[in-house]
């Protein structure tokens, strides 16, 4: 009895280890698109995955099929989980919502229902610092700073969350950088723009500046994200010092040392005067960034009142968040 032809792809597979799809095509005397009508199956069944972006992709048989997992958990909280979990596994695959959560305690060996319940549980306890979808900073730069130079401080939510790590704009923060991925930019985009704009149309903003990068990288996230956002109000110049070597805050683990890097690298190029204005950055950690950059816009006249707002922030005091 002949094999099907997905049986044939299979067997090919694991005799060659790997396999693309013209190889797949010259091997069963095929099209390509009906190869890639055999494959999509296959990857719907989760009998292959596959690895890389077009023109580059490259099929593996997938021995480790997740099994069925036996759980009992309301709907209600599915729908939460759905909704605020993402994971990015080591090899670079998204696994988001309950299907996500699954996958993250099978790996970490953890019982689905009772790790639901904690979760939930966790989310509840952020939850009282949510308001209209920003979590107020200002305490945080209060019991850091001496002396605030911001008036208000947002940010869309915390960084990670403890136990259950990066939340699910942290993940999008984290990779969209490091990965330098123009999609995931544009998804992070998409989740903050509204906010930005209701918060641009309650305080009257008229202006706002983008804490410049210290790495230098081939795609930057805040100039993207700057372009991106397509704001209706006007961008302040902010220039980020060239000096011998480039020391990116991340890497100071001192509250000084931030403060320090902050105050001799980042310059404020601009004469314009605006009465409020929002200076935004990725993530917040230590504060020291938005901080004295502020300092900077008032001593130069620029604005009256400054907004300081971040994609992500740590929950309290003096933290960092080296990854990003």
């Amino acid at each position: 009895m002949e094999l099907k032809t997905s049986d044939k792809i299979l067997h090919y597979i694991e005799q060659k280890g790997q396999t693309a799809t013209n190889e797949l095509a010259d091997y069963l005397g095929i099209t390509t698109r009906a190869v890639r009508k055999q494959l999509n199956g296959l990857l719907a069944e989760k009998r292959v995955y596959k690895i890389g972006r077009p023109p580059k992709v490259f099929y593996f048989l997938n021995y480790s099929i997740e099994k069925p997992t036996e759980y009992k958990i309301s709907r209600a909280l599915e729908k939460i989980i759905e909704d605020n979990f993402l994971v990015i596994t080591p090899s670079g695959e998204r696994k988001q919502g309950f299907k996500g959560f699954v996958y993250w305690c099978n790996k970490q060996k953890l019982p689905l229902k009772k790790t639901a319940l904690e979760y939930n549980k966790t989310l509840k306890k952020y939850e009282p610092y949510k308001k209209d979808g920003l979590i107020n900073g200002m305490y945080k730069m209060k019991t850091t700073f001496n002396q605030v130079y911001v008036d208000k401080l947002f940010y869309f939510d915390f960084y990670s969350i403890e136990r259950f790590g990066k939340t699910k704009l942290g993940q999008l923060l984290l990779y969209a950088k490091q990965s330098q991925n123009k999609t995931l930019i544009k998804e992070l985009v998409q989740k903050i723009k509204p906010r930005i704009e209701l918060l641009i149309h309650k305080f009257n903003v008229e202006a706002i500046g983008f804490i410049p990068p210290t790495v230098k990288r081939e795609v930057q996230l805040m100039r993207e994200v700057e372009r991106q956002f397509n704001l209706s109000i006007p961008s302040i110049s902010l220039i980020k010092v060239k000096t011998e070597i480039a020391v990116p805050q991340k890497t100071l683990n001192k509250l000084e040392d931030r403060i320090e890097n902050a105050k001799k690298t980042i310059l404020v190029d601009d004469n314009r005067k605006f009465k409020t204005i929002i200076l935004f950055d990725d993530a917040l950690g230590s504060g020291a960034t938005i901080n004295e950059t502020a300092k900077k816009i008032k001593d130069r006249g620029l604005a009256d009142e400054v907004i300081g707002l971040a994609i992500t922030g740590s929950f309290s005091g003096f933290e960092i968040i080296n990854e990003v």
